[in-house]
């Protein structure tokens, strides 16, 4: 708790004090201006590094110390203690809230100026702590169900090779214990797999001598447990909302065909004689308006963005479905007619799984786009980054391919159909690595 509460005071720091401070001058350093300082801390190493974190150690970081959840669950222990209503529970809010949240900070430019910063993540932190005001007793009822990066946060721990093992005969043999366990985020522990639902707080450790912080191997949990229970949303929020408005996301500004498209309709514009989408300036929290900076968004800006990506999640989004649900298809081989739709659903689903290493890769090189951006803003040039990226890539492409062979493996039922089905993900990963490397 004390790790939290510091997180919490480090957090605001970042987030709230820069928005009431002047702009920083065109001589300004991360060194010596808290602004740009903060810029840096919290976008270019706090955040690309938490989902490095997610790979390496699971949800610690939710767990220990994330501020939104320490406050929701402070908020939730003296709260009303409802019971979360359905709208609440409703399954696809994390790969909407993600892409939402994702959109309107490109349309506001919250990595580069503190007060959309404040808006968003404040704004998200304020509906956290209301949230676990109204509902939940001592519960993380927004981190379960309403986070924006609760979504992404699951994936990638997937891939962690730490997690707590639940050794269930232990349990059952174990005499029940007079203390009652309050697992914060909801997770049935009894009968917990994997560790995509759990905050590795550490709270159940060694409870009824049965739960155990274990080693295993990276990605175990893709393979051999993603498979049981078919989620969609979690397909949407890798295919769709990953691969392709995230990816669009970290480089709309400088695509070829962006600029191409918002240069043929603003011509078409004035040709029509109607200027207002050109030269029409709305607010700071609707679009990026801050003409002294000669940063400002028009709405044809705003409405191109929209449009951008859009058309690159539809387009790399559908093109990668069309490779899973073949590569689904070819291993669906039910005895009969009527399970073949749901078998071919869950091969579809858990081959999706596979697509995690490269996806996860793809917001944190983003980020770390934002982190070179920032220094060379400073005059500070990274020239070895386009290396990094590149292998970065790489390794998490081949990831999601030895992932695939092995899921493959699984339903294939021999090695030839294994082999077709596995350069059919083939397809799927190059359309993920093509939607990153769009803009180059």
């Amino acid at each position: 708790m004390a790790v939290q509460w510091i997180i919490v005071g480090i957090y605001a720091l970042l987030v709230v004090v820069p928005a009431f401070l002047p702009p920083p001058a065109r001589t300004a350093h991360i060194w010596t201006n808290l602004t740009l300082f903060a810029q840096f801390v919290f976008w270019g190493i706090w955040w690309p590094f938490v989902l490095v974190s997610m790979v390496m150690v699971g949800r610690l970081w939710c767990g220990v110390m994330c501020p939104e959840g320490a406050l929701s669950e402070t908020a939730s222990r003296h709260g009303r203690g409802r019971s979360a209503p359905a709208w609440v529970k409703w399954k696809m809010w994390p790969f909407v809230a993600f892409v939402l949240t994702t959109v309107y900070g490109q349309m506001l430019s919250v990595y580069q100026y503190p007060k959309p910063a404040l808006l968003i993540l404040g704004g998200s932190t304020v509906a956290a702590i209301w949230i676990g005001y109204m509902y939940g007793r001592n519960k993380r009822i927004w981190c379960k169900y309403l986070c924006p990066v609760h979504g992404v946060f699951g994936l990638l721990s997937k891939l962690s090779p730490l997690h707590y093992r639940v050794d269930r005969a232990a349990w059952d043999d174990s005499p029940k214990p007079v203390a009652r366990l309050n697992c914060a985020p909801m997770v049935p522990i009894r009968t917990m797999q994997g560790a995509s639902t759990c905050h590795m707080c550490g709270r159940c450790a060694g409870f009824r001598d049965a739960v155990a912080l274990s080693r295993r191997t990276p990605g175990s949990e893709i393979v051999h447990v993603a498979g049981s229970q078919t989620k969609p949303w979690e397909t949407w929020l890798i295919v769709f909302g990953l691969l392709g408005v995230a990816a669009g996301a970290f480089h709309w500004a400088s695509s070829p065909y962006y600029i191409a498209g918002k240069q043929a309709v603003a011509e078409w514009l004035v040709d029509k004689g109607v200027m207002w989408p050109i030269t029409g300036h709305v607010p700071w929290w609707v679009l990026t308006n801050y003409p002294d900076l000669n940063d400002v968004m028009s709405p044809l800006d705003g409405a191109m963005l929209l449009t951008y990506l859009t058309l690159v999640a539809l387009v790399f989004g559908g093109a990668i479905m069309v490779f899973l649900a073949s590569a689904g298809r070819l291993l669906a081989r039910p005895l009969e007619a009527a399970t073949l739709g749901a078998v071919w659903r869950q091969r579809t689903h858990h081959l999706a799984q596979a697509l995690i290493p490269i996806a996860g890769s793809i917001v944190f090189l983003g980020l770390l786009a934002t982190t070179t951006s920032i220094l060379k803003a400073d005059g500070i040039r990274l020239t070895f980054m386009p290396m990094v990226e590149n292998t970065v890539m790489a390794a998490a492409a081949l990831w999601s391919v030895a992932l695939a062979w092995r899921i493959c493996g699984l339903y294939a039922g021999s090695r030839t159909r294994q082999i077709a089905a596995t350069t059919l993900m083939l397809g799927a990963i190059g359309a993920g690595a093509l939607a990153w490397a769009l803009p180059y």
